[in-house]
């Protein structure tokens, strides 16, 4: 299922701000290339050091 047009336009990468385009089920960014997941049609926008799962605090 494909994002609204109207969502790209306002979402950008949140370590660069760069413009994302959406790919099969991640949207990438244009600028540092950093892809973020899209899961049940929600973007997941957390920077790269924030999704290892294998983090702990």
């Amino acid at each position: 299922m494909a994002l609204p047009k109207e969502l790209l336009e306002i979402l950008a990468c949140p370590v660069c701000k760069g413009d994302l385009v959406e790919k099969k089920n991640k949207l990438v960014c244009k600028r540092c290339k950093i892809d973020y997941p899209i899961e049940n049609g929600i973007p997941i926008l957390l920077p790269p050091e924030n999704t290892n799962k294998n983090n702990k605090k």
